[in-house]
């Protein structure tokens, strides 16, 4: 096991990339579950399972578990030809962890076990009807994906579907009821929600169910979330009983931070994302979204990502915005030197709420990405600052601030304007020039001591790279 201490969002390192992350608390621990994808990977999910974990009280100090479950661990996966998509974890009666999950070329439940919540699982079967007909592969039921899981009593909840917009082959998430053995169905597959083709009237309109599906219990209320039609913006319905009666409730995070205002237009994206999946936890008596961005100019190097909630009065959250300090719940102070990885919001000339879905690298726009290859533990940067481009962190708390330095490198001439809103006006404007080497750049910098964002807008020539910036 390894300890990092990590700035905010991602909360992971810069180099880990585990997408459609599902945290729990068991213990005095939050535990992250979720897929695992390759820098550079060319398609989603390359990696064998791994897991993560803090204590409750320092969200900032994760815990690397190491790998805890493999592609070929599977009987059906020996040859380690099929990813191993989105999990979930759910502890069962008897006090074990139950992973379930389904590979990317079969459509059937496939389930681990372990007596730790770090693992290492151990394979323990399929998600079965009680005639012994797979749960996926029977006569009328739709394909298994994205199970999400909830265990009450003797009783565990299972969700999953992937519903396409436009195909009435699959008519909306399905609910599955699981006995005391973990694999058996005492109930379902039925369906829980309309899937697009069939919405009309629903309260689900514009915001039908996709994919990802999770389950969590909040003050007597049940949430499933889920993501939308619209890929980057994880919703979420509720209900008084875990088996239906949920209604559309809202957006707890998009991964692009559509419909938030206040700094800008709020339909206008403020960072190139792209498909969604994470979950809700209470830890520490707070409540945060887990959710994963999209690097490298793909949408195959995903990161984990949380916010804090706000929830209301009648059981609803109001829409997180993106942050840079994340879990760390507050603003950074203005001092010393922070990583450009970090960046919330990102833009430029070109307008898009989703990356390239690609192997390569989208070059019209700004990205996060790193250096070597998979494995290496080397922090990333941005790249692509073109003319217009615009890096955001937020927030920091200004205080005694006189100048600001940032390190950069490449094929670039002129300035990085310093502003304190999106698009603003300069603060300060710190001159570049070509190098082949990572440079520190400096400007004084005269702000007034209060709580801002920070922006650094490219204003030149040529492909800019953005290493870390330091406050004095």
């Amino acid at each position: 096991m390894e300890n990092f201490r990590t700035f905010g969002n991602p909360y992971m390192p810069s180099w880990e990339y585990v997408p459609d992350g599902e945290p729990h608390v068991f213990g005095n621990r939050v535990y992250v579950y979720g897929s695992h994808d390759r820098f550079n990977g060319h398609v989603f999910c390359l990696g064998d399972y791994v897991c993560w974990s803090a204590p409750v009280d320092d969200l900032t100090l994760w815990t690397y578990e190491g790998v805890i479950y493999k592609k070929t661990d599977d009987p059906l996966n020996p040859l380690g030809a099929m990813c191993l998509y989105a999990p979930d974890v759910t502890r069962g009666t008897d006090g074990r962890y139950y992973l379930y999950y389904v590979l990317d070329k079969v459509s059937v439940v496939s389930v681990a076990v372990s007596a730790k919540p770090a693992g290492p699982f151990s394979f323990y079967g399929y998600v079965r009807h009680e005639n012994g007909e797979l749960l996926g592969a029977a006569e009328g039921d739709e394909p298994q994906f994205d199970p999400g899981v909830l265990t009450e009593g003797d009783l565990t909840y299972l969700y999953t579907g992937f519903c396409g917009v436009g195909d009435r082959s699959r008519t909306g998430p399905m609910l599955s009821v699981i006995g005391p053995d973990m694999l058996t169905l005492q109930r379902g597959p039925e369906r829980l929600l309309p899937s697009q083709p069939f919405s009309q009237g629903s309260g689900f309109e514009g915001h039908e169910y996709f994919e990802a599906a999770s389950i969590r219990k909040y003050r007597g209320l049940y949430y499933f979330i889920y993501s939308s039609v619209v890929m980057h913006e994880l919703c979420y319905a509720t209900s008084d009983r875990p088996d239906g009666g949920f209604r559309y409730r809202g957006v707890l995070v998009s991964n692009n931070d559509s419909h938030v205002g206040g700094y800008k237009d709020p339909e206008e994206p403020a960072y190139y994302g792209g498909n969604n999946h994470g979950s809700i936890a209470e830890i520490g008596g707070r409540w945060y979204v887990f959710y994963h961005r999209h690097t490298h100019g793909t949408t195959f190097c995903r990161q984990a990502c949380a916010e804090p909630l706000v929830p209301g009065p009648d059981g609803t959250f109001l829409q997180a915005e993106l942050t840079s300090q994340g879990l760390r719940g507050e603003p950074f102070p203005a001092r010393g030197r922070y990583p450009a990885y970090i960046a919330c919001n990102l833009s430029c000339g070109v307008v898009s709420p989703y990356t390239a879905q690609s192997a390569w690298p989208d070059n019209r726009f700004p990205l996060i990405t790193q250096e070597g290859k998979d494995g290496d533990r080397v922090d990333g940067y941005v790249a692509n600052m073109m003319a217009g481009a615009e890096a955001g962190f937020k927030y920091f708390d200004f205080r005694g601030v006189t100048a600001l330095s940032i390190r950069v490198r490449g094929y670039c001439k002129g300035d990085f304007v310093v502003a304190l809103s999106r698009k603003g006006p300069a603060a300060a404007r710190i001159r570049v020039d070509f190098t082949n080497v990572w440079t520190d750049y400096r400007a004084p910098l005269a702000v007034p001591d209060g709580t801002y964002p920070l922006y650094l807008r490219f204003e030149g020539d040529g492909l800019a790279s953005l290493e870390s910036f330091e406050f004095e």
